[in-house]
């Protein structure tokens, strides 16, 4: 019997032919340079030994799109709702990609999907199904066998290579409705814009729409308004420094008012008269209380806690994250990087991928301790999510890093030290809390003692200190002398400009996108000249911030101005309502074509207001445009 193997990168393809063939593998070329054939023999338990072939793509082979006379300039925008949908290559080399799949499956008796197990991939092995069916119809979603992998470990693939499954059909749908969707309105809307900005302005390039990329921007220009209007207002605080009542030492202590502040002076003031004629120099203890406190160990990473760490940590911005999370999973270093899965299976052995960490020379002995003392390792925290494909990402083997490039060894040095941190007890401390009176007034302050650093010893990304100043030894009813006792003023404060990890986790709470591909509609919107990001700060304290372009600021101002309520194009609530449709094709409670129909004339009615108010949107351009110039 021979057996199709087709993985959804050529890395992919190459790391599991050579652990299936035990490295008796021979190559053949292809029309596509980076796609090789490997040939080898394998003894599958539900098809007995076989001659198999693994090959590659690249992602997608095929895409969707419209008829050459649905072209632009050939109809009107909004028949682009009702037109007829054809699929077709994405490229030439996709083109003999699919040929070799092709030729391949017509000598092949079973094909077997190795794509990336999330929805994405579910299509991708559709799409290679199709291919393959060409010349071999006995190939369908019957025959054809689904391997489910998240990293590249030998056992593991083994595993999965003699435990298939079918592809799931509703995934398939729920893929092929955002695709139909985004085509639809990505293409109609983005047409109707180009021509207005071309017809108004003279502009060249195409002003896109994507509908993810719309309310990613608006993320990013609402935030930017809110600091171009605000207007700071005066407050007025209470601040004590207080010591033991006939204490000679020198140190002080702070309290902080309980009201935090306020914004009427005059109230302000006659509250602090009242307290210094009710109590002068001294306040009273109201209580003291000494508990245990707990810094907790991280959760099990996700993709999106990733990409927020490294902006962080690193600098990284989310693209760069996953570009190279992506070759670390390649090289079979670690797991799959795309999951939102913050939970650890019941079953899985964490103590063995502990074990081969304990060969590094920099975090090796606290692993080491993790395996000798049963005190210290306890099983991680579970999270609420998880995607049922693949689990949170670890380190799958350990490296010293020596094949790796800088920014590659950082990241794998985190996942690293994630992973142990997660496997590790929480830090434990003593968090000691003083109240005073003072006149009316109430004013509290705590210190803490950190007993035991626990995860915080490998996880050096997080920092919990015992405080510098120390709680003097007081009981309720004492008196204590202040040291300063000041009625001070402030200004309100702007927002900062958004961060990427803050869009990141906007993104995330609101739907927008998956944790596939939120770094994709970030990157986006700056390709498309809608946002940019600029420098700020100095020093450690750098970082990078999103800033809207008078195009993005004037598009999001204009589409404001429309009136959308609840449809509005760059807020998160009509994306956020196709993706919660899309889980529940995948979930099987709702059908494709009801979603097409619903979502669909959403957008449908969506577009005829803002054609019909398309002079909003030239005329906020001119606005904008003008006040900057």
């Amino acid at each position: 019997m021979r057996v199709l193997c087709v993985a959804e990168k050529p890395a992919i393809a190459k790391a599991v032919a050579f652990i299936l063939g035990g490295g008796r593998v021979s190559t053949r070329e292809t029309k596509v340079g980076w796609i090789k054939n490997y040939d080898f023999d394998f003894n599958f338990p539900q098809f007995g030994s076989c001659q198999v072939t693994m090959t590659a793509v690249t992602g997608h082979i095929t895409t969707i799109d419209f008829p050459e006379n649905y072209g632009w300039g050939k109809c009107e925008h909004s028949s682009l709702f009702d037109a007829p949908v054809l699929t077709k290559y994405t490229d030439k080399n996709s083109m003999n990609i699919a040929k070799n799949i092709t030729d391949e499956a017509s000598r092949s008796n079973v094909l077997m999907i190795w794509t990336d197990c999330d929805r994405e991939g579910e299509y991708i092995g559709y799409e290679i199904m199709e291919q393959a069916r060409k010349k071999n119809p006995s190939i369908n979603l019957e025959t054809t066998q689904r391997a489910h992998f998240s990293h590249l470990e030998r056992s593991h693939v083994i595993r999965a290579a003699c435990n298939t499954t079918k592809l799931d059909q509703k995934a398939i749908d729920a893929v092929l409705t955002r695709m139909e969707l985004d085509l639809r309105t990505g293409s109609s809307f983005t047409r109707l814009l180009t021509d207005l900005f071309r017809r108004n302005f003279r502009y060249d390039n195409v002003v896109s729409y994507g509908g993810c990329q719309f309310p990613t921007l608006g993320f990013v220009v609402d935030r930017y308004k809110r600091i171009k209007n605000f207007v700071p207002e005066d407050f007025w605080y209470l601040n004590l420094t207080f010591k033991k009542k006939n204490d000679k030492a020198k140190g002080t202590t702070s309290a902080t008012w309980t009201r935090g502040h306020l914004f009427d002076r005059f109230a302000a003031l006659c509250i602090y008269q009242n307290c210094i004629e009710m109590d002068g120099n001294e306040a009273t203890v109201v209580s003291l209380d000494t508990k245990p406190t707990s810094n907790w160990a991280p959760l099990p990473l996700t993709t999106v806690e990733m990409q927020k760490d490294c902006a962080r940590f690193f600098k990284f911005s989310a693209k760069q994250t996953l570009t190279i999370a992506e070759k670390l999973y390649n090289s079979g270093f670690i797991s799959y990087p795309r999951t939102e899965t913050d939970r650890f299976p019941k079953n899985m052995d964490l103590k063995k991928l502990i074990q081969s960490q304990t060969q590094s020379q920099t975090w090796g002995q606290y692993a080491q301790m993790l395996l000798n003392d049963g005190s210290k390792f306890r099983q991680p925290r579970e999270g609420s999510h998880d995607d049922k494909a693949h689990p949170p990402i670890h380190p799958v083997i350990f490296t010293s890093g020596e094949s790796l490039n800088a920014n590659e060894r950082k990241l794998y040095e985190y996942v690293v030290r994630r992973f142990l941190g997660c496997c590790s007890k929480d830090a434990t401390g003593l968090r000691t809390s003083l109240t005073l009176k003072w006149g009316t007034e109430t004013f509290t302050t705590s210190g803490l003692i950190v007993k035991e650093l626990n995860y915080l010893e490998v996880y050096v990304y997080n920092s919990w200190e015992s405080s510098k100043s120390k709680i003097p030894e007081v009981q309720a009813g004492d008196k204590v002398t202040l040291a300063s006792a000041q009625l001070s003023t402030g200004k309100t404060s702007p927002p900062s400009p958004l961060t990427e990890p803050e869009l990141i986790a906007l993104m995330d709470i609101n739907g927008i996108g998956t944790d596939a591909t939120i770094a994709e509609h970030i990157e986006k919107i700056i390709e498309r000249s809608y946002v940019t990001k600029e420098d700020q700060g100095r020093g450690k304290s750098k970082s990078k911030v999103l800033i809207p372009t008078e195009l993005g600021y004037a598009l999001a101002e204009g589409f404001s101005q429309i009136g959308f309520d609840s449809m509005s194009l760059t807020k998160p609530f009509l994306r956020k309502n196709l993706e919660v449709k899309l889980k529940a094709i995948c979930e099987g409670s709702i059908q494709r074509e009801q979603v097409l129909q619903e979502i669909g004339s959403m957008y449908r009615e969506a577009f005829a207001l803002t054609s019909r108010s398309s002079r909003l949107l030239a005329d906020s351009y001119r606005t904008v445009t003008a006040s900057n110039a």
